[in-house]
C-alpha cells in the first residue's frame, strides 16, 4: 500500500451481533451495547454514559452498516481496519464480519488481523477466573490455523507494505513456542506462494521485549498497556481508589516522550480510553480528559515523526465499552473523525458533501424516470377524477336526503288528511243511519 505518508490503522471490534455464546453467558441477544448504555459516571465531569450518534446502535449483520463505517474511516484518512481475530481450537466466535469481507469483499477498505489469543473471562479482563473460553495450543491445531491465515491474507484487499501481508499477533509471549510456531508457518506460506509475511508483536501484559525473540518482525504499542508504571494517577473526589484514573494530556505528553527501544516499534494513539462500562465494580482504567484538539495533537506529532513507510496505529475504531473509538457520539459528534483527518493530512469532508457519500444517491436511469412521471400524471389524474365523483356523489347524495325529507313530510300530511276526511265521513254515516231508524 502507497500513499505518500504513514499508513494509519484503527483496530476494529467485530462485536456488535448476538451470538450463541454470549446469549448462553449474558442473556439473549447480548451485545455490549447494552454495557454502553448502562455506564454512569463515577465523579463529577466523568463522561458517562456515551452515546453513539450518525451511526446509532448499530447491529454489525446489517452489511448496510459496515459500508457506512468504511466510507466514514476512509474519508477521514483511516487507511485500513485491523479486525481482532479469534481462534480457539477451531472455533472462531465472531467471526461473521471477516467472513463477509473474504467471502463478499465488503466493506471496501483495506484490512488486516489482530489474532487476539487470549481467554475470554466474564469480566473482560483475559484473566484466569470465570474463564468463559479458554485459549489453548497444539500441533494439530497450529496447522489449522496457519491455513485459515493463508486464506485471509490471500485476499486481494488485505493489506500489505512493501508486498507483505500485516499480522498482528495480541499475546505472543504466550505461545508455547512462539518462535517455532512463526518459524513453521511462515514456511507453509512461502510453499503456499504467499511469499513473506510482516509479523508484529503487540507490546501487551508486560512484555516489551524484542519481537526477534518470538519470531516477530516488529512491535506495537498497544495502550493503555504499560500505562500505570510511566504515568502517575490522579485522584477525582467521591472515586474508589480501586479505579485507576489517569490525565489524558499527561498520558500523551509522557508517550511522545519515551526513549524509543532499538528495534522498531510502532507507535498508538488512542482517542479516549474508559472502560467503565466494561468494568462497572470499581476497578475500571480511566484516561480522563480526551479532547479532539489533544487527540488531534497526540496523533499529529506521531504521524509527522513516522516514515512514510511505517504504520501508525489507533485504538481504536469502535471499541464503545472501553471509550475508546472515532465513530460519532453525542458530544463531540465527528469531532475526533475530523481530527484524525487534520492530524494525517486529508481535507475534512464538508457536512453537505459528507452527508451525501455516507449515503450516496443510487444512479439515475433516465428512462426510468420518465415512465415514473408518466406513471405520477396518470396518478394524479386519476386523484383529480375521484375527487370530482366523489363531490358529485356528495352533492346527489344532498338532493336524495333533501328529495326523501319532502316526500316523508308530504305523505304524513296527506295521511292526516285522509284521517281527518275519514273521521267526518264516519260521523255522517253515523248521523245519516241514526235518521234512517228514527
Amino acid at each position: 500500500m502507497t500513499t505518500g505518508r504513514p499508513t494509519t490503522i484503527a483496530y476494529y471490534l467485530p462485536q456488535f451481533y448476538p451470538i450463541p455464546e454470549n446469549d448462553a453467558w449474558y442473556g439473549a441477544g447480548f451485545t455490549e451495547w447494552r454495557n454502553v448504555a448502562q455506564a454512569r459516571p463515577f465523579f463529577q465531569d466523568h463522561y458517562q454514559p456515551r452515546i453513539p450518534a450518525d451511526l446509532g446502535f448499530y447491529d454489525l449483520r446489517v452489511r448496510e452498516v459496515r459500508e457506512q463505517q468504511a466510507r466514514l474511516a476512509t474519508q477521514h484518512g483511516i487507511d485500513a481496519f485491523c479486525y481482532y481475530h479469534y481462534w480457539f481450537h477451531g472455533t472462531r466466535p465472531l467471526s461473521r464480519v471477516i467472513d463477509d469481507v473474504l467471502d463478499n469483499g465488503a466493506p471496501d477498505i483495506p484490512f488486516c488481523l489482530a489474532w487476539a489469543n487470549e481467554n475470554w473471562s466474564r469480566h473482560w479482563d483475559a484473566s484466569q477466573h470465570e474463564v468463559l473460553l479458554k485459549q489453548t495450543y497444539s500441533a494439530e491445531d497450529e496447522v489449522e490455523h496457519g491455513r485459515f491465515l493463508l486464506r485471509a491474507m490471500s485476499h486481494p484487499r488485505y493489506l500489505r507494505l512493501a508486498g507483505k501481508p500485516l499480522l498482528f499477533i495480541y499475546r505472543v509471549q504466550t505461545i508455547p513456542d512462539p518462535k517455532g510456531t512463526i518459524d513453521r508457518w511462515r514456511q507453509y506460506w512461502r510453499s503456499a506462494g504467499l511469499g513473506e509475511v510482516r509479523i508484529v508483536k503487540f507490546d501487551t501484559h508486560g512484555d516489551f521485549n524484542d519481537p526477534a525473540g518470538y519470531g516477530a518482525d516488529t512491535a506495537a504499542q498497544f495502550l493503555p498497556h504499560g500505562l500505570n508504571p510511566t504515568v502517575p494517577r490522579i485522584k477525582k473526589s467521591g472515586c474508589s481508589p480501586n479505579n485507576f484514573i489517569y490525565s489524558y494530556e499527561q498520558t500523551m505528553e509522557t508517550y511522545l516522550a519515551a526513549p524509543q527501544p532499538e528495534w522498531t516499534r510502532h507507535e498508538c494513539v488512542i482517542p479516549s480510553w474508559d472502560n467503565t462500562a466494561r468494568r462497572g465494580d470499581g476497578k475500571s482504567l480511566v484516561v480522563h480528559g480526551s479532547t479532539p484538539d489533544l487527540y488531534e495533537r497526540w496523533l499529529r506529532a506521531v504521524h509527522e515523526r513516522t516514515p512514510d513507510d511505517g504504520l501508525v496505529l489507533i485504538n481504536a475504531w469502535n471499541e464503545w465499552a472501553e471509550g475508546a473509538y472515532l465513530e460519532p457520539d453525542l458530544k463531540y459528534g465527528r469531532g475526533y473523525l475530523e481530527a484524525t483527518a487534520r492530524a494525517v493530512g486529508v481535507p475534512v469532508p464538508e457536512p453537505d458533501s459528507w452527508r451525501e457519500r455516507m449515503y450516496p444517491p443510487a444512479e439515475i436511469d433516465e428512462g426510468a424516470v420518465d415512465e415514473d412521471k408518466r406513471l405520477a400524471d396518470l396518478y394524479l389524474d386519476a386523484v383529480e377524477q375521484l375527487t370530482t365523483l366523489r363531490r358529485q356523489l356528495s352533492r346527489l347524495e344532498g338532493t336524495f336526503e333533501r328529495q326523501i325529507e319532502f316526500a316523508v313530510r308530504e305523505a304524513k300530511a296527506e295521511a292526516k288528511a285522509a284521517q281527518t276526511y275519514a273521521l267526518r265521513l264516519a260521523v255522517e254515516l253515523e248521523r245519516v243511519r241514526r235518521g234512517k231508524a228514527g
